[in-house]
């Protein structure tokens, strides 16, 4: 146990007091990172699904990139500043779920959870895989192997995230700053090269052929239609993670609201820049990609071979700008890259383990998920991603295209359903709250036509994903959304049936038992059984009865001896077992008297040995723990276990002191009460 314990301290640090939760808040500076690392880290891989999607239709396809991107772009803005307003009228944290359910009933709110949870597992899943393939233009070796190599990424970042919010994003802030100069820096200078300089940067795929889907080939018709849509809904992947700040509110620092705001419009203008920029590059090197995972469209190089892997859009374009000129700036956008896609998954161990805290306590999961762990994170939330993400990671083998499909679709059916809520909060309060001053109401109009404005966009953006990508694996999200769901109904139901079943509802629930009868478990006759006896007698039951069961009819007889010999003043009564088993004949005996006497309370008092070690405890108390389980479900009896210590506890409880002596101090503390 101790060994066990020093391996946690030394893992996830040691433990804080519930005081100490004002420490943990953040400022702007690292709640940027924290918080808004998926949204900024999207950019690496949002212009690639958009140029494999495109490379359908041929070399020719790649010429709506930028046009792609500018909607993209556009919607991306809308939204910040939709969530600037929910900041605002929602800072408990509650985000989407707390909008949904206040102005459009509990079932819309669970909608927007269960796709939000479902939307961070995957966040989680895309970014660690998009961070490994990232990895493969530096270590090709990793190739064949991601789903391994992600699944331990993501156990890393887990014990990261459990050693508390703070500490985790002091460490992440110095990554994501870095990605975020070294994207600025490559496309500054890439476009400095080109325009300026006069130079003729070309990617490293610019003079491979691209061979489209024969489908798409015409460019025209509503094939053509189909293939922007779906390039737009995979090139949407680009908002996720732009949620979470209303979600993390109150880990912000005061006033929380005013800086979670100002963070939010910080994440909108980055990430809009640093998209529009590669994307703008990619065009202007020559930057092509193809269908690999799903075979549709092929890579032709010059010498007429089918190239069989490619290089993301940033390593090709870090390949590019740097290589020959700053051959140091490759590897530190290949680096940045890599690490702001593994730790874009940070975005979500914030945002689950706080929206299943909530829905916890609201009744919807289970409660583990409420209480803080000892570093004051929701550390069975964190636990709960983890083991999700990464068996996404191992089933798809951290494929990004084929996960890609199943991503987006909960996001914005949260985005959707928050700008409902939102629209319908500003007008239930213009109507309503009319003594405002004229100043207010402007706001909250202004507010309304914004987040009017937010749902039109992203319920159009809605429809086209579910249209463009429901074939290609979005209804397996979906599936998962209605059994999340489905599952979140069926614990709340439960929760209040149990609710309903223990509540007080007659004078009956007060009424003590008639008579109470005790019975003492005896094996043998030695200390334990003693300290049975006499703490069954200090409780002056009105009947007091020891028994045995005759498992071995010589033992049985040694011990009706010495209990005469000892003159023991409470009778045994011996139970005939024909069978040689102890649990049944003894639960038998209990189940008559509770039948002979209905209103009797009947408790059992079971000695036990209380032991320091393991390999201790299987060889004791293992019959003891049978009749303790058999009797929970008896109704009208109380199970009390009498423990005697034997030496080796005595070390046990020495070694749980030393093991973790603030506990142990803490415990002890008492509050006085107030003097006159």
């Amino acid at each position: 146990m101790k060994l066990s314990q020093a391996v946690k301290r030394v893992l996830i640090g040691r433990k804080l007091e519930s005081s100490s939760l004002g420490q943990t808040l953040l400022p702007k500076r690292i709640a940027l990172p924290v918080f808004a690392s998926d949204a900024l880290s999207s950019v690496a891989y949002a212009p690639d699904e958009i140029l494999i999607t495109l490379s359908l239709a041929g070399a020719a396809g790649f010429a709506f990139s930028w046009k792609i991107g500018i909607a993209v772009a556009c919607v991306m803005l809308v939204v910040v500043l939709s969530y600037r307003q929910t900041v605002h009228a929602y800072p408990s944290g509650g985000g989407d779920y707390e909008v949904a359910t206040k102005n459009l009933g509990s079932n819309a709110g669970l909608v927007v959870a269960s796709s939000l949870l479902v939307d961070y597992v995957l966040t989680v899943a895309v970014s660690v895989s998009s961070g490994v393939q990232n990895a493969e233009a530096m270590i090709p070796a990793i190739r064949g192997h991601e789903g391994i190599i992600a699944a331990g990424v993501i156990l890393v970042l887990a014990g990261m995230n459990l050693r508390g919010t703070r500490e985790s994003g002091s460490f992440f802030a110095i990554p994501v700053y870095a990605f975020m100069v070294s994207v600025a820096a490559m496309v500054i200078w890439g476009l400095t090269q080109i325009y300026v300089m006069g130079d003729q940067l070309r990617a490293p795929t610019a003079a491979a052929t691209v061979e489209g889907s024969p489908q798409y080939a015409s460019l025209a018709g509503l094939a053509m239609v189909a293939l922007l849509a779906r390039t737009f809904s995979s090139g949407c992947a680009a908002l996720t993670g732009v949620e979470a700040i209303s979600n993390g509110v109150p880990s912000f620092r005061e006033p929380k609201s005013r800086n979670a705001a100002a963070t939010l419009a910080l994440l909108g203008a980055i990430a809009v820049s640093m998209l529009i920029g590669i994307i703008v590059l990619a065009r202007v090197t020559g930057v092509k990609m193809f269908d690999e995972q799903g075979g549709a469209s092929r890579l032709v190089g010059p010498d007429g071979q089918v190239i069989e892997a490619q290089s993301t859009v940033v390593g090709q374009l870090a390949q590019a700008v740097f290589y020959t000129s700053f051959r140091p700036g490759f590897y530190i956008m290949i680096i940045t890259t890599m690490v702001i896609l593994f730790l874009a998954a940070n975005t979500a161990f914030n945002g689950f383990p706080v929206l299943s805290s909530i829905l916890a306590k609201d009744g919807y999961l289970p409660r583990q998920l409420h209480t803080r762990g000892d570093r004051l994170a929701f550390s069975n939330g964190i636990i709960t991603l983890a083991v999700g993400a990464a068996v996404l990671v191992l089933v798809f083998n951290a494929s990004v295209t084929a996960l890609i499909q199943l991503y987006v679709v909960g996001v914005f059916i949260s985005f959707t359903v928050s700008q409902t809520g939102m629209l319908r909060h500003w007008t239930r309060r213009l109507r309503t709250d009319t003594r405002a001053d004229r100043r207010e109401r402007r706001r909250w109009q202004r507010s309304r036509i914004i987040n009017a404005v937010g749902l039109a966009m992203t319920g159009v953006v809605l429809i086209i994903i579910l249209v463009s990508k429901f074939v290609h694996g979005a209804y397996l999200a979906l599936l998962a959304m209605a059994v999340v769901f489905i599952g979140m109904k069926a614990i709340r139901s439960h929760y209040d049936a149990v609710k309903r079943e223990l509540a007080l509802s007659s004078a009956s629930d007060r009424a003590l038992p008639s008579r109470v009868h005790a019975v003492v478990l005896v094996s043998d006759l030695n200390k334990p059984t003693m300290r049975a006896l006499q703490f069954a007698k200090a409780t002056v039951p009105t009947f007091l009865e020891a028994t045995t069961v005759d498992v071995d009819p010589d033992v049985t007889e040694q011990v009706l001896e010495r209990w005469d010999e000892e003159d023991i003043d409470v009778p045994l009564k011996v139970i005939a077992s024909p069978y040689r088993e102890v649990t049944n004949p003894f639960i038998e005996h209990i189940r008559r008297i509770r039948s002979e006497n209905p209103r009797d309370m009947v408790e059992v008092f079971i000695p036990e040995y209380v032991v320091g070690h393991w390999w201790e405890q299987v060889l004791h108390n293992q019959t003891g723990l049978v009749i303790r389980t058999r009797l929970h479900f008896m109704p009208g009896v109380l199970i009390s276990t009498v423990p005697y210590q034997l030496r080796s506890s005595e070390a046990a409880e020495q070694r749980w002191r030393r093991d973790d002596p603030r506990s142990w101090r803490d415990s002890a503390r008492t509050v006085e009460a107030p003097k006159n």
